[in-house]
């Protein structure tokens, strides 16, 4: 079966996949943009795990371009991956740390055998990463063999904007 890559605007908390990304800060336990709509959106249960994984895993918090999978509770997603970008700064390049937000996701994906997974645009809104940098990035990443042999078969990139959605899917016409 060949994936399919779509982009859409819309509210990611609504979409009825079998995982959402969270573009998670690094303490886990919510806060503004998508994060905090997932949090609120999957219920107190959510805030608990994160509390619990922070405890376990990463009790300074987690570290920019990993991932970390929690139940979905109260959203119409099986899963939660939350994985924490990259603060974008014009003078260090940081491309390395948000590509690695994407494919730990998605290996996270692969290990739960789902088959299909949506995301926000990782960055793009209070850590100021460039929405062209950032697009070019999800492309590689998604058009890449990472994930060929997998049985993922639609990865949304669900977006904030209009404008937020001609970048992205303007990568999808190359």
């Amino acid at each position: 079966m060949r994936l399919v890559v779509d982009y859409i605007v819309g509210d990611i908390t609504q979409l009825k996949v079998d995982a959402i990304v969270n573009a998670a800060n690094s303490s886990l336990l919510g806060g503004g943009g998508v994060d905090g709509a997932i949090h609120r959106a999957a219920g107190p249960k959510l805030l608990e795990e994160c509390r619990m994984i922070r405890r376990t895993r990463y009790p300074n918090g987690m570290p920019s371009g990993k991932a970390v999978v929690t139940r979905g509770y109260l959203l119409p997603a099986r899963f939660v991956i939350h994985t924490v970008g990259p603060v974008y700064h014009p003078s260090k390049d940081k491309s390395h740390l948000l590509e690695s937000c994407y494919v730990a996701c998605l290996k996270e994906a692969e290990n739960l055998s789902i088959k299909s997974i949506a995301f926000p645009a990782i960055s793009c809104g209070a850590y100021g990463y460039p929405l062209k940098e950032a697009a070019e990035i999800f492309h590689r990443v998604v058009t890449g063999e990472i994930i060929v042999q997998g049985i993922l078969e639609r990865i949304i990139m669900c977006l904030f904007s209009r404008e937020t959605h001609e970048i992205f899917s303007f990568f999808s016409n190359l």
